[in-house]
């Protein structure tokens, strides 16, 4: 996965002072690249039981929702508040700079069903700890917590309790 390390800018002080941020938005621009994303997770998860992907807003959207094609599956937004429709349920996490919540569509997964949760960075892992409690708490299964991104130094994956982490590319 080193050819996509090279597709990701570091841009440093974003969103704050201090912060070198790994954007992947040139990876995204990137077709071979994008393509090597979605064919390496669909080539994890092909097979396995997976009845839907949940992606986390808003860049988990770009890398969950053709991950959920590949597979043929449905997917799920998991979205900040204010921008779902119907009745939902939420959960806060915190970020390494502040603090958030998430919401999913009380009817967004059945009970049992078993899902990847996919983002594009998994940082302190307060967002990705979030949308897997959104998943139980509607009586799902998280399967494994995908990643394009890791940042180890932030020891993420160490608070993700015992579900599954798998990232592509760690930093």
């Amino acid at each position: 996965m080193e050819h996509l390390k090279a597709l990701i800018r570091d841009v440093p002080d974003f969103p704050l002072p201090g912060i070198l941020f790994r954007d992947v938005t040139p990876l995204l621009r990137h077709p071979r690249g994008l393509a090597d994303v979605v064919d390496a997770f669909a080539a994890r998860y092909r097979g396995r039981e997976v009845n839907a992907v949940v992606g986390i807003e808003s860049r988990g959207f770009l890398f969950g929702a053709p991950l959920a094609v590949a597979l043929g599956v449905g997917f799920v937004p998991v979205r900040k508040p204010g921008k779902l429709p119907a009745d939902r349920i939420s959960q806060s996490y915190a970020l390494e700079y502040g603090t958030n919540r998430l919401e999913i569509h009380r009817d967004a997964l059945l009970p049992g069903e078993s899902v990847v949760v996919v983002d594009d960075l998994l940082a302190t892992g307060g967002t990705a700890n979030a949308a897997a409690w959104l998943v139980r708490a509607l009586g799902a299964h998280v399967v494994e917590l995908a990643f394009v991104v890791e940042l180890a130094f932030l020891r993420g994956r160490e608070r993700l309790g015992d579900d599954p982490v798998h990232s592509l590319i760690t930093y």
